[in-house]
Parts: structure tokens; C-alpha cells; sequence
């Protein structure tokens, strides 16, 4: 490897990750939907000429830790020429489920970034202030500098319910597969793919607005991008690209070797798929070897009707995101993390399920428990690191409908949420409550924003105390969140953590499960994890999400 200079690879570091995250800001101001703008529910990231990511910006773990597997797919099917933007959501393809749509556009050199001072600046003036991403448009693609990439949940992607988030057991009945398909082609929108688009799915302004915003974003991290290269020069901005790629992985090296060698098993269990009331078995087994890690989801449950299966890119994500929280500070989110870690999950497992397997809450539910079935395999390993189970759900709600207020012009709408629960207690602090936990990385819908968007009303929200697992540190407790809808409405629940608490380490309690119920005329109905259930006006849905575990036996 050529040497570099620290000082410079830290600027780097810095000025890859600014892209990221302006492009996030860009993206989170422009969009038209509330779950974008208000939840903060997308990702953005940075590749090199070759694919491999670079910088990622601090959004959403579930989709950072699957995006280059998109991005992947998107170079292998399309003959990416500058201009294009290749947008894809299938699951077996690099994507998580339906409704997280991954935009990909390739970055060039363009005409205007070249020399320095006020001549340039004019001319970055004029190219901004032309067609949309004609700013890069000139250089072939043989002569591609980056990758920019962003991936955004639409709050509704079509299918059977609204929100694309209901009880189906294939992926046909998820909602629109869009395969890596040119959205953009040069600098020009295809308006023949996007109202194919927009005929499939609910909310169809609400739909092209998100897009439009994504757009934009991809267009802000190439101007950026393009704007390092003018200044530091292409070589030294391809080199020091490869440079964190490598700093990334010596990390992940010298942190795997941290731990003791040797083989670390545990398992856990999903509540069930929705379909039967079978537990869904994940298993895994950590092997650690020096500097090199193995990671082994043999013996998990086959994959299952209900729509908890979870694709190789979501597993592999989770399994990126639990050995990244054992590394400090400011690391390069970059290729180089798992070059150390080899990954086994078993084809047709529910870990990796095959086509078409009904995938929606694999993204949001099995991931979850994946990540705790990692973090109690390595506490094992590492009992004086690792936390308890935090919620081990994200509580995904949906409501869509028609809204009746006025001025509404009787449109379609289609309301998605997650609701925060409780952390793990940690082995020297207490869990955080009602908070977004791992492979969420969240917020919640301000009720001021959901009343304002949707015809719902928020009943109550609050912390759902002593819900977390007690010990020497407690559990964080998880939140109740009642919602009332003010018209008729189709709402789906995709929820776990119903029939066991998330566990404790080291002798503290397990945090409560998590409940859900519809109340009709002050009658409340308990009603299962997973499902779809027709709402009239003046129904409310109860979320009481569970509690984090706790962390060593409680002092008397």
C-alpha cells in the first residue's frame, strides 16, 4: 500500500462524510412526505469507480449496511452513462423490502471543474443553473470518478394495503418490484418510467415529490464531489479514497483481535411470522480467529410464509452494524469494515430467503433480532461491552385511506411510522428510554406534523413505565402511543416482541413485551403483532412498545 499522511487522511474522512450528510439535509429539506422530512427514514452514501463505498452518512443502519449490495446490482445490470440515475428496490437484488427505493448515479469530471478562483466559480455558477445534473454531464463513463447513492422508505410503494407494509406471503403482494431500471436518462427525467411508477402507488404526488427530492440529492453530492476533485486533483482524491477504504479495515482487524479466539453460539426467536404461531428460530455462531471473524447462521429457520424473511443484504447489514458499535469514534464507514468478516447465512433460511419470499418485515423486525442474537453471542465473548436487548422491534404502523378534511380535494393518504421502545441497559449506565435502537436510526413524527399531513389525531404519547427489565442497570422503559383515526382507514401493525420481553445480561430481568389493541366506543381490543384491520372514524390504535433489558442482578 503507498503511504499517505494522517493529517490529510483525516481531512478526507471529514470531507467524504460532509457529502454524505449534506446530501442527507439536501434530501430531508426537499421531500414532500413526513416519514422523509419529519423521521428522517433514508440514507445516503459514497462510492468510488469501482463500487465500493466510501462514506456514509450517520442515517439509517439497516440501509447503509445493504446499500453496496444495491449499488452492485445497479453497476452489473446498467451501463451507467453520465446523467443516468439508475433507481431499484428489489429485495433480491441488493435492496431491504418494497418501499426503500435506492437511487444510483455516477459522478464525472465535468466540463466546469477545472482551475481555481472566481473563472471557476462562475462557471460552477452557470453549470448549476442549467438542466438538472448537467453540472457532470461530460465525462464518459470510462473516465467515472464516484458513485453517489441514496436510498429513501417511500410511504407507500403499492400493493395490498396501504403503506406496502401489510400481512402478504409473497413479495407480488408487497407492493411494485422496480428491477435496476434507468429513472433519470441523461439529466432527463423519464416520464414513461415514472408514471408507470406512480399508476402502482398510493399518494401519487406525495411519490414523484420524494423522487424529485432524491434527485436533487444526488445532484448535491456530486457538485460537492466534483468540488474536491477540482481542488485536491483526481489522483489524490481516487488514492486517499483507497486509503480509508484500507484504515477502515486495519480497525476492524485490530478490534477483531481484541477478542478472545473462539467459538461464541446463541439464539433467538422471532414471536412468529404472522402466518402461524410458530417462534422463528435464528441461531448463530461467532468464530474469532486472530484478526479474521466468521459469522455463521447455520441452523435458523427455514424461510416462512408471513413477511419476516429477510434477504443476505439485510443480514449482512446487521451483522456490519453490530461490529462497527465495537469499534471508537470517528471510523471510515467504508468497504474496508467487513473485509475482515465472512458472513454464512444459508440460502432459502430466513436469513436469506429466496425469491419471492414475502420480505417486508424482514427489513424492520428480523433484522432487529439478528442484531441480538450478535450482541448475546459476543457477550460471551465480551461480557463487560455488550448491552442487554433493547426493544428488538421497531413497531411498524400503518394508515392509509381517503382524507375527508376540506381542501383535501378527497386525496389518498398513507401514513407509516415506527415508535420507539427501550434501550438495553448497558454494563455501567442505565437503557435510554423511548428511543429508536439499532438498525433504526429514526425519530418520530412530531404530532403537530402527523395531525397537520393526515386526518389522525394523537390520543397519547408518553413513556410506558417500569417497562424495562430491572438490575443494577435498568432497562430503558419503551412509550404508549395512541392514535386516532378520523376517517375510515386500513391500518397494518408489523410488530415482535409480544411473547418474550428482549433479555437480560449478567442476571437482570428481561424488559415486557410489547402490546398493541384497537379501541372502538371505550372498548379495547387486543389485537396480534402482524396483521391488517379495517378502522372506523373515531377508532384508536394503542402501541405500548417493550421495555430494554436490564444489566446485572439488582442490588438489595
Amino acid at each position: 500500500m503507498k503511504s499517505f499522511d494522517p493529517t490529510t487522511l483525516e481531512i478526507y474522512r471529514a470531507l467524504y462524510t460532509s457529502v454524505a450528510e449534506e446530501m442527507g439535509i439536501a434530501l430531508r429539506r426537499t421531500a414532500f412526505s413526513p416519514n422523509i422530512k419529519e423521521r428522517r427514514d433514508y440514507s445516503c452514501a459514497v462510492f468510488d469507480a469501482q463500487g465500493r463505498v466510501i462514506s456514509q452518512g450517520d442515517h439509517m443502519p439497516v440501509h447503509l449496511g445493504s446499500m453496496p449490495m444495491a449499488v452492485a446490482a445497479a453497476l452489473r445490470e446498467i451501463d451507467l452513462q453520465p446523467g443516468d440515475v439508475v433507481a431499484l428496490n428489489d429485495p433480491f437484488a441488493g435492496g431491504t423490502h418494497l418501499p426503500d427505493v435506492t437511487l444510483v448515479m455516477p459522478v464525472g469530471g465535468g466540463q466546469w471543474a477545472v482551475g481555481s478562483g472566481e473563472k471557476a466559480k462562475g462557471k460552477r455558477q452557470k453549470a448549476e443553473s442549467s438542466t438538472p445534473l448537467a453540472a457532470h454531464r461530460p465525462l464518459p463513463t470510462a473516465h467515472c470518478l464516484f458513485y453517489v447513492a441514496n436510498r429513501a422508505h417511500h410511504a407507500d410503494i403499492g400493493g395490498a394495503t396501504p403503506g406496502s407494509m401489510g400481512l402478504a406471503t409473497d413479495i407480488y403482494g408487497e407492493g411494485l418490484s422496480i428491477p435496476p431500471i434507468r429513472l433519470v436518462r441523461n439529466g432527463k427525467l423519464d416520464e414513461d418510467i415514472m408514471r408507470l411508477i406512480l399508476a402502482n402507488v398510493r399518494s401519487h404526488d406525495e411519490r414523484r415529490g420524494d423522487f424529485q427530492a432524491q434527485i436533487g440529492s444526488l445532484r448535491t453530492g456530486a457538485t460537492r464531489l466534483l468540488e474536491i476533485v477540482e481542488r485536491r486533483g483526481e489522483r489524490e482524491a481516487a488514492d486517499y479514497a483507497t486509503h480509508l477504504i484500507d484504515y477502515s479495515a486495519r480497525l476492524m482487524r485490530n478490534a477483531i483481535d481484541s477478542i478472545p479466539d473462539g467459538s461464541y453460539e446463541a439464539e433467538d426467536a422471532l414471536d412468529d411470522d404472522g402466518v402461524s404461531d410458530r417462534e422463528v428460530i435464528i441461531k448463530v455462531r461467532i468464530t474469532i480467529a486472530g484478526k479474521k471473524a466468521l459469522v455463521d447462521f447455520t441452523g435458523s429457520a427455514p424461510q416462512v410464509a408471513g413477511p419476516v424473511n429477510a434477504v443476505e443484504a439485510i443480514t449482512v447489514s446487521a451483522v456490519s452494524y453490530v461490529f462497527r458499535c465495537l469499534l471508537a469514534g470517528d471510523v471510515p464507514a467504508s468497504a474496508g469494515l467487513m473485509s475482515p468478516i465472512e458472513v454464512i447465512a444459508p440460502k432459502g433460511s430466513v436469513v436469506n430467503a429466496i425469491h419471492p419470499a414475502a420480505v417486508a418485515g424482514g427489513n424492520v423486525e428480523t433484522s432487529q433480532r439478528v442484531v441480538d442474537v450478535l450482541f448475546k453471542a459476543l457477550a460471551k465473548a465480551l461480557p463487560d461491552k455488550i448491552p442487554a436487548a433493547s426493544q428488538g422491534t421497531m413497531n411498524n404502523l400503518t394508515i392509509g385511506g381517503i382524507d375527508p378534511r376540506p381542501g383535501s380535494g378527497g386525496r389518498e393518504f398513507s401514513y407509516y411510522e415506527t415508535v420507539a421502545g427501550g434501550m438495553g441497559a448497558r454494563p455501567n449506565e442505565d437503557g435510554m428510554s423511548g428511543i429508536h435502537t439499532h438498525m433504526t436510526n429514526s425519530l418520530n413524527t412530531p404530532a403537530e406534523a402527523l395531525e397537520y399531513a393526515y386526518p389522525l389525531r394523537v390520543r397519547e404519547y408518553r413513556i410506558r413505565k417500569a417497562s424495562g427489565g430491572k438490575g443494577k442497570r435498568n432497562g430503558g422503559d419503551g412509550v404508549i402511543r395512541e392514535i386516532e383515526t378520523l376517517a375510515p382507514a386500513r391500518m397494518s401493525l408489523l410488530a415482535d416482541r409480544r411473547k418474550r420481553g428482549p433479555y437480560g445480561l449478567s442476571g437482570g430481568e428481561n424488559g415486557k413485551p410489547g402490546t398493541a389493541a384497537i379501541i372502538r366506543d371505550g372498548r379495547k381490543r387486543k389485537i396480534g403483532s402482524k396483521g391488517s384491520w379495517e378502522l372506523e372514524a373515531g377508532d384508536r390504535i394503542r402501541i405500548e412498545s417493550p421495555g430494554g433489558g436490564g444489566f446485572g442482578k439488582a442490588l438489595k
